[in-house]
């Protein structure tokens, strides 16, 4: 288990409209469960939000109950509406002050974005439409998932209490050696963060379902391939492992950036079943379309499978404790330590241009915030994205492990296009208590694939997945646009991020943060070392 014994802290907007900044000189931020309520202890700098008396209302505010551990004001939720008034002003500043940037949405891409313009001391203003993190990569409670997809029902009491859930919306692993683990790496978010290794790794095949050998002795016994076969794969994964593109005398007569993946399987005279599993158990293509491309991007995802399953053992893959929403958090309190400012429960009324078509403002509740350049998801920028496809997802809530996996707490199962004749494959992530995402007893399972026919037939294209499920309680099912940028964002200062792909994993998420980076500054994104710690961070 990969764990940082911090305490889980998150940003949280007051009020509708009111935001909560944070600097380097403000006393640490902690929250804790109540009974009723939460209390936020929290030093606030009330200099520079136009209180008319800011030494007045800190005094008044230093009368309430100190907590025995810390010399932060404990604000609790009964004192927030005799507060309101020194707090309500911070709003005129965001609306009268000039910010470098403003984010749109707190989405996973937006959040990482924020965090890292604000640690370079950019001023960053983040918004969000929603009243909870995450946008479309967000975690919700049994209660917010039955009113989003079941509006007017209410989740029976025998599934446990709400506060017992955190439901993700979009199912993605990090690679334990991936990109995205290391910009967690990079930021120290990881304080603010518990990981767990996700316990297996599974493939679909021949009717069945199989480990993904994780060491010498799995892969001696499974059943993935004959005892012929296995050896023919054994002389491949040598020639990847020991592949030198600057020595010729590695390559075998082949070129990784111009031979395509086909070439390399009959090099080795695999068989399909074998070119299923490697090119999508393994590099984790969606289809196989890789086959007719350059082998060098199949090359590096099997290199990263491999390397990923080496730094833990088990599954290449990790997940955070209490669900993918943690991330955006995570990356939000980051950029709230480093100066950002977050706005919940936000309406954006129009995204405001000049008459040259470049960006100016952000306009909300009749008001104008301006800033240099935007950053946004695809949701608030309907005319510069086009539909790319659709992703159709089923959150299923199950009272029991998923069957052939050996009560495995946690597991991804990737089901190659060839096996059930589709033209994309299905993919089925499992988690449990194990990661505090449901009650002891529940195994939460999301199913997702590519949309390839209609949309009214859409559930039907990842049937072959639910079915392996066995009996499910409850089944929520969805379907997502994929959208991306018409233009790169540079003339209008407009920076679009992709929509959530259906991948398993982090990697193409990376990939479209990196690339914003790099339009954003001019320069690449460098993940060497860590950014500097803010003083009381360190105490946390």
């Amino acid at each position: 288990m990969v764990s940082v014994p911090l305490p889980r802290i998150r940003p949280r907007t007051l009020a509708r409209g009111m935001c909560m900044t944070l600097d380097s000189d403000l006393s640490p931020v902690q929250q804790r469960d109540l009974k009723g309520g939460f209390t936020l202890q929290l030093g606030v700098r009330f200099a520079e939000c136009g209180c008319s008396s800011p030494a007045r209302d800190q005094a008044s505010l230093q009368d309430q109950t100190r907590d025995p551990i810390s010399e932060s004001v404990a604000f609790h939720l009964t004192s927030w509406i005799e507060s309101i008034h020194a707090l309500s002003n911070v709003l005129k500043t965001a609306q009268q002050d000039q910010y470098d940037v403003i984010v749109l949405g707190t989405g996973l891409s937006e959040c990482i974005l924020s965090g890292l313009l604000s640690v370079e001391g950019k001023k960053v203003l983040q918004m969000d439409r929603n009243d909870y993190y995450g946008g479309a990569s967000a975690s919700l409670k049994l209660s917010q998932l039955y009113a989003k997809f079941k509006s007017g029902t209410e989740p029976p009491e025998a599934y446990g209490k709400d506060r017992q859930y955190s439901v993700d919306l979009i199912p993605k692993f990090a690679m334990a050696s991936g990109e995205f683990v290391d910009i967690l790496y990079h930021t120290d978010v990881t304080r603010y963060l518990e990981f767990r290794q996700v316990a297996g790794s599974f493939v679909y095949r021949d009717g069945k379902i199989s480990k993904v050998p994780s060491n010498n002795a799995e892969a001696l016994l499974s059943p993935l391939m004959s005892l012929t076969e296995k050896n023919r794969a054994k002389g491949f994964f040598e020639f990847i492992q020991n592949y030198d593109f600057a020595n010729p005398a590695t390559q075998q007569g082949l070129d990784l950036n111009m031979v395509p993946m086909s070439e390399v399987y009959a090099k080795f005279g695999l068989e399909a079943g074998t070119q299923d599993f490697i090119g999508h158990a393994l590099a984790l293509h969606l289809d196989d379309s890789y086959m007719s491309q350059p082998a060098k991007d199949t090359y590096e995802r099997i290199c990263l499978y491999m390397n990923s399953m080496a730094r833990y053992g088990k599954s290449p893959y990790i997940y955070p404790m209490h669900g993918l929403g943690e991330l955006p958090q995570g990356f939000a309190r980051l950029s709230a330590i480093h100066g950002g400012t977050f706005m919940l429960n936000k309406p954006v009324e129009e995204i405001v241009y000049d008459d040259a078509g470049k960006f100016v403002g952000v306009k909300s509740e009749g008001e104008v915030v301006k800033a240099s350049l935007v950053i946004g998801d695809a949701s608030y920028f309907p005319n510069k994205v086009a539909q790319k496809g659709q992703v159709v997802r089923a959150i299923c809530l199950l009272n029991h492990p998923i069957p052939e996996t050996g009560d495995a707490d946690s597991v991804q199962i990737v089901i190659p296009q060839n096996q059930i004749g589709r033209n994309h494959d299905i993919y089925v992530a499992g988690v449990s208590s194990a990661h505090a995402v449901v009650p002891e007893g529940y195994t939460l399972a999301i199913v997702s694939t590519l949309v390839s026919g209609t949309t009214a037939d859409a559930e039907s294209e990842i049937a072959a997945g639910i079915a392996l499920l066995g009996p499910v309680l409850e089944k929520f099912v969805h379907i997502d646009d994929i959208y991306e940028p018409l233009a790169n964002g540079t003339v209008d200062q407009t920076f679009i991020s992709k929509s959530y792909d259906a991948t398993s994993h982090f990697e193409t998420t990376c990939a479209d943060v990196k690339d914003l980076y790099k339009r954003i500054t001019g320069h690449e994104l460098k993940v060497e070392g860590k950014v500097k710690k803010i003083e009381d961070e360190s105490e946390e």
